[in-house]
């Protein structure tokens, strides 16, 4: 959890960083079947970062800053591309999106209906696409 404490701070498994807001960590290829399944009830969310790229951290903290979205509405998780490339490249296959970093993906029904990255990442635009 090294990578992710040092992004957030604290414990991972509180589900909660600094600024509070409710990120699940994405770790494993399997927790994209549970996406899929999630996305057809409830709208989930997968923001891809580069711990190691600068503007990923600028994008991860304007997101953040912004993010006015209630849990009730969507499922938020956040993916440590470089810890975990191979969820990475297994997102890009399954819901046909071109790998960027940073990256900002919604799924609903199981298909990826919205995706931005770099300085376009927006969490208003991701409440109006909800």
């Amino acid at each position: 959890m090294g990578i992710f404490n040092s992004v957030f701070g604290g414990n991972a498994s509180e589900n909660k960083s600094k600024s509070g807001l409710p990120w699940q960590q994405l770790t494993t290829v399997e927790q994209l079947d549970e996406i899929i399944e999630l996305s057809k009830t409830k709208p989930v969310a997968i923001f891809k970062h580069s711990t190691t790229c600068g503007i990923s951290r600028m994008a991860l903290r304007s997101f953040e800053s912004e993010y006015d979205i209630e849990s009730s509405e969507l499922d938020l998780y956040f993916l440590d591309l470089k810890a975990y490339r191979a969820v990475s490249n297994e997102i890009a296959n399954r819901f046909e999106v071109e790998h960027q970093s940073p990256q900002l993906i919604l799924i609903k029904n199981g298909t990826a209906v919205y995706h931005d990255s770099h300085g376009s990442i927006s969490a208003a635009t991701l409440k109006s696409k909800i």
